[in-house]
């Protein structure tokens, strides 16, 4: 946290804040007891060297400043959710939310990145509590529990060195993803029909 200086207990604050107004929407948006719209939800603050590196890429100047008010990721959280439904349940109570701004939103479930990646992906602009800057833009994943395991172990897969037959490697992962969507799908239809 030393790299975001004097913007460090702000930024923890801030995600602390975001998380606890999650929470609040995530409880309200059913009455039913018995549903939880999400599994779990994990959130990070972005490393000194992630973020050092996406400056770079993008020809920015490298300080914490620049960060961010450039940078659209700086807290990063995930939402894992039981069914697909629920993803969707949860971006109704995001565009209402009356502090937060929608920016920016690419849904991966209806149009899959080519080598199968699923996720809901939204850029909120969030209050942001010092004196020379007033908010920052954060990034929201939603994704189902088969999405979030098929994210984890195609991300460990891609780091492996001296991979042979990669072109079959990729194939089969974009297969698994369809498989999995299409259970999700199926999970989805089994839970309307039990609702009902």
């Amino acid at each position: 946290m030393e790299y975001y200086k004097e913007y460090a207990n702000i930024l923890e604050q801030t995600e602390q804040d975001i998380l606890g107004e999650l929470m609040n929407i995530l409880d309200n948006l059913t009455e039913d007891p018995e549903h939880k719209p999400y599994e779990h939800i994990i959130s990070r603050i972005k490393s000194k060297e992630s973020t050092e590196e996406k400056l770079v890429r993008k020809g920015y100047d490298i300080d914490s400043t620049t960060a961010l008010l450039k940078l659209s990721d700086i807290i990063g959280i995930r939402i894992v959710t039981h069914f697909v439904g629920d993803i969707y349940l949860i971006l109704s109570g995001l565009r209402q939310h009356e502090k937060w701004r929608i920016k920016k939103e690419k849904d991966y479930i209806a149009r899959p990145k080519e080598n199968g990646y699923r996720s809901y992906h939204v850029i909120l602009e969030v209050p942001f509590y010092s004196e020379d800057i007033n908010t920052i833009c954060i990034e929201l994943q939603l994704r189902t529990i088969a999405m979030d395991c098929w994210a984890a172990l195609e991300h460990q897969m891609r780091y492996k060195k001296n991979v042979k037959n990669t072109a079959l490697i990729a194939n089969e992962l974009k297969r698994c993803s369809d498989e999995m969507a299409s259970t999700d799908l199926t999970m989805q239809t089994i839970r309307d029909v039990l609702m009902q």
